[in-house]
């Protein structure tokens, strides 16, 4: 039993939903665990590494190879002795060369003109003859260990140009997590926002949902002495259901939000603490915008790639030199005697691009085109965020307007609906006039969180396109 409770009491922090979260909290734990994020880090990672792994091409490249193998071929069996410092005399077939030669001495007697006139006569057979030891050679283990190490040494720049693009592509996505990060703070603040603009409606809901039960209560005393009909309390019943439908439909609307903020903060949400319903109007410098926009510094940071794409192309007609060193031993035994049978080669390459049917001079003038192209989507970005900035701000400016104005209506809405519940007990007005006055309010309520919904929605995009997303 105790291990059970045990047990319990480890797990319940795994199901544990957070309380009273503040918008702060919310942002910082957005950073650590929001799954988008990790995602986009992880992307900028291989973008690192990838630009590492160009830089490191300058310090070349080391292999180690090991070869074994057996063949009775008679090029390979030579090859293979020739390679171990094996090869003999024998092997070039010298014993059938030599047993003629023998034989020619022999039958000469002794006599060096006989054995002249006998060479003279029967060498062409000599030379004719097929030496079995050469052509025919016992097959042959041959065991190979080489090590070689290649190194650029001049490579017309393509290299450093090839480095300083992966190291820009680097940038460029960490802007992309930034950006991501911009999108899910802009996210998380606005959920917040909504939540507790949805908290004001539903307890203004919850007002009017009372003010109906009263004015219900008024008309069932106003039937029971004869002042009220049928008709007047079924008015007032149906105004009541759809009062609490909108309250019900809040309801949901808010628990959809809260699992959308679980969602992007990777924890269950339960209840945070409320922040004002209008976020504040941000603060707009001209040069600051510039400078912070990621989407003008993207534009720029391209710009900037195409500049060292046009260098690179550039490199094309400069030559390439590399230096090659190799070290290696072979025998038909692995690592037998490898000091004794190694082997080592050195040497220097150098190509030059001469001519090539002027497809570099046109891969030249593409890159110059693309590096113009860009310039101009630099300036096109920095004209466009200006102007969507601007856009923005009239948009804000006028929610502000519509919110004061909204804000006047419900309060006239409010003391007119009380005018004529109390005209209504008089007998001086009908309950389809008090009604209507009542959904005034309830449209005005709903209009005034359409605005600050609005509002906030630009007030958050305005945010992000000044990089202000890691402020509160």
């Amino acid at each position: 039993m105790k291990r059970l409770w045990l047990i319990v009491c480890m797990t319940l922090p795994m199901f544990a939903q957070i309380e009273g979260l503040s918008l702060n909290q919310a942002i910082k734990m957005l950073k650590k665990e929001n799954l988008e994020l990790k995602i986009a880090r992880f992307e900028a990672k291989m973008k690192r590494l990838e630009a590492e792994a160009v830089r490191g091409m300058n310090y070349g490249k080391a292999d180690v190879s090991l070869t074994a193998m057996r063949s009775n071929d008679a090029g390979n069996v030579f090859g293979f002795k020739l390679q171990s410092r094996e090869a003999t005399f024998g092997d070039f077939g010298f014993s059938d060369f030599m047993g003629a030669i023998g034989q020619g001495a022999a039958s000469a007697g002794g006599e060096f003109g006989a054995f002249s006139q006998g060479l003279a006569q029967n060498g062409d057979a000599i030379l004719a003859m097929a030496p079995e030891d050469l052509n025919y050679p016992e097959a042959r283990n041959h065991y190979l260990t080489k090590f070689s190490y290649m190194l650029p040494l001049y490579t017309g720049g393509k290299l450093s140009e090839y480095s300083k693009i992966s190291n820009m592509l680097y940038r460029m996505s960490q802007l992309d997590s930034k950006k991501v990060l911009n999108a899910k703070i802009y996210e998380t603040k606005k959920v917040f926002y909504d939540i507790s603009l949805v908290e004001n409606y539903i307890q203004n809901l919850r007002k009017i949902i009372k003010n109906i039960n009263v004015l219900e209560g008024v008309v069932r005393s106003m039937k029971k002495e004869g002042y009220a009909k049928e008709i007047d309390l079924l008015e007032v019943e149906a105004r009541k259901a759809e009062a609490e439908s909108m309250y019900n439909q809040a309801q949901l609307n808010r628990e959809l939000a809260y699992q959308f903020l679980s969602f992007l903060l990777n924890k269950d949400v339960a209840s945070i603490k409320k922040v004002r319903d209008v976020a504040p109007m941000p603060h707009v410098d001209k040069r600051a915008l510039e400078a912070n926009n990621l989407d003008i510094q993207k534009a720029k940071l391209g710009l900037e790639i195409t500049k060292h794409a046009v260098a690179l192309e550039h490199a094309r007609y400069l030559p390439e030199v590399g230096a090659f060193a190799e070290y290696g031993s072979a025998d038909d035994k692995l690592w037998n005697e490898f000091a004794k049978k190694d082997f080592y080669t050195v040497g220097v390459q150098a190509t030059w691009n001469l001519f090539n049917g002027g497809v570099d001079k046109k891969n030249i003038e593409k890159a110059k085109v693309n590096y113009l192209k860009v310039k101009e989507q630099v300036a096109l970005a920095k004209r466009g965020i200006a102007l969507q900035v601007k856009k923005l701000r009239s948009e804000i400016l006028s929610a502000d307007a519509d919110i004061r104005s909204y804000k006047k209506q419900l309060r006239f809405a409010r003391k007119v609906y009380q005018n004529y519940k109390e005209r209504y007990r008089e007998g001086m007005v009908s309950i389809t006039e008090v009604l209507i006055k009542q959904s005034k309010e309830l449209e005005m309520t709903l209009k005034l969180l359409t605005a600050k919904n609005r509002r906030n929605t630009k007030v958050f995009e305005l945010d992000s396109i000044l990089n202000r997303g890691g402020s509160v």
